[in-house]
């Protein structure tokens, strides 16, 4: 006969695995405020103007229910399509069964922040057309304005200076007990 600890009649709980799908499951970390930002919302989530065509990051603040984004679309970034008193509509792209779906959806103000994702792109357009200008008017040489990656390093040798190059041996170990 096996031993009680490998075999036994009456189901035992070994795994504690979710069980639970509710519409908010797993959200615990998701929706918690950071460490010293809970409290009373800032005026400004209310005072910032939105308009059509601007990228937000849709962040979910789990302290206003009404107007509440569902949990994936949480942290993901879309570009505003609509406007209404209270809210914005947003349009995100969702992955569904391996193809991507343009999803629009309505979220209050308080759930989205305006993003910061095409800030590095428009200052690099703003210094590429100020090159340009400069080169028409003829006060800079031409230059590629295109994106390259960090090429390695060019080759180089060294110099001695008069000193021969010193070889190290590594010190035999020696237990002095």
């Amino acid at each position: 006969e096996p031993p009680d600890c490998l075999w036994s009649e009456e189901p035992t709980r070994l795994f504690t695995m979710p069980h639970s799908f509710g519409y908010r499951a797993r959200t615990r970390d998701m929706f918690c405020r950071p460490f010293r930002k809970s409290g009373v919302i800032k005026l400004s989530t209310y005072l910032t103007t939105y308009k059509r065509g601007d990228y937000v990051d849709i962040k979910a603040h789990a302290a206003i229910h009404k107007g509440m984004p569902f949990k994936h679309y949480h942290g993901r970034t879309g570009i505003v399509f609509n406007i209404t008193k209270r809210a914005v509509g947003v349009r995100v792209n969702k992955m569904v069964n391996g193809k991507v779906l343009e999803k629009r959806i309505h979220v209050r103000v308080e759930h989205v922040i305006p993003s910061k994702c095409r800030i590095g792109h428009i200052a690099r357009v703003k210094k590429n057309e100020e090159i340009k200008k400069a080169v028409r008017a003829g006060s800079q040489e031409k230059v590629s304005l295109k994106r390259s990656p960090i090429m390695p390093k060019p080759a180089y040798f060294v110099d001695y200076k008069g000193t021969e190059p010193e070889t190290i041996q590594p010190v035999p170990f020696s237990d002095l007990m």
